[in-house]
């Protein structure tokens, strides 16, 4: 067994990443992207998932904030595969019925190692103050996809697109601090094949 723990680090011509996480924590964030809505979501996912989680990005947000977005997404999705080590003894499975006032969204995860994004989750405008709603699923993808697992989200309700991604990320935080938890009567991998 690890110690839980990752600090995972990404520099591109486009961006200078760092990440650190602990998947024991408190829910503590301590975030600077240059891109407030990011920090916001990502402070409620740690918050609800109850991981300790430091994030420094410095990106080209003059051209705009895809490349940030999408590289945090990265970043944190590979600190989430080393912090879990060899997955064992992991619940491996989490989900979330989250509501929001008019919003409710499904989340649910399985750290199966085989990442898939299955996103029914449409959005109506184009931007929630500065940050563009497209950049939602490309985090996501990108998250789950480093990550090496599996992840559907449904957006079940809801008209308002902050309570919308308020519930996901809310819910995503909830559903991988599930899935990451320790069940004291597993020692094993939670596979038959006994690899994940």
């Amino acid at each position: 067994m690890t110690d839980r723990k990752a600090d995972i680090r990404r520099k591109t011509g486009e961006t200078d990443i760092e990440v650190s996480l602990t998947l024991q924590g408190s829910g503590k964030a301590d975030l600077d992207t240059g891109l407030p809505f990011l920090e916001h979501m990502l402070t409620l996912f740690a918050h609800h998932g109850l991981f300790d989680l430091r994030v420094r990005a410095r990106g080209d947000l003059e051209v705009d904030g895809h490349h940030t977005v999408e590289d945090v997404g990265l970043c944190l999705g590979e600190a989430f595969r080393e912090a879990l080590g060899d997955k064992a003894g992991i619940a491996r499975y989490g989900s979330c019925l989250l509501p929001m006032d008019d919003a409710l969204v499904l989340t649910a995860v399985d750290l199966s190692g085989r990442p898939y994004l299955g996103l029914d989750f449409p959005l109506t405008a184009g931007r929630i103050g500065t940050f563009d709603l497209e950049l939602v699923p490309e985090f996501l993808r990108a998250f789950s996809t480093r990550g090496g697992f599996n992840l559907h989200v449904r957006r079940l309700a809801g008209e308002n697109n902050h309570h919308l991604v308020e519930a996901l990320f809310k819910g995503l935080g909830r559903s991988l601090g599930d899935a990451c938890s320790l069940d004291p009567r597993r020692q094993q991998v939670p596979s038959t094949k006994g690899l994940l």
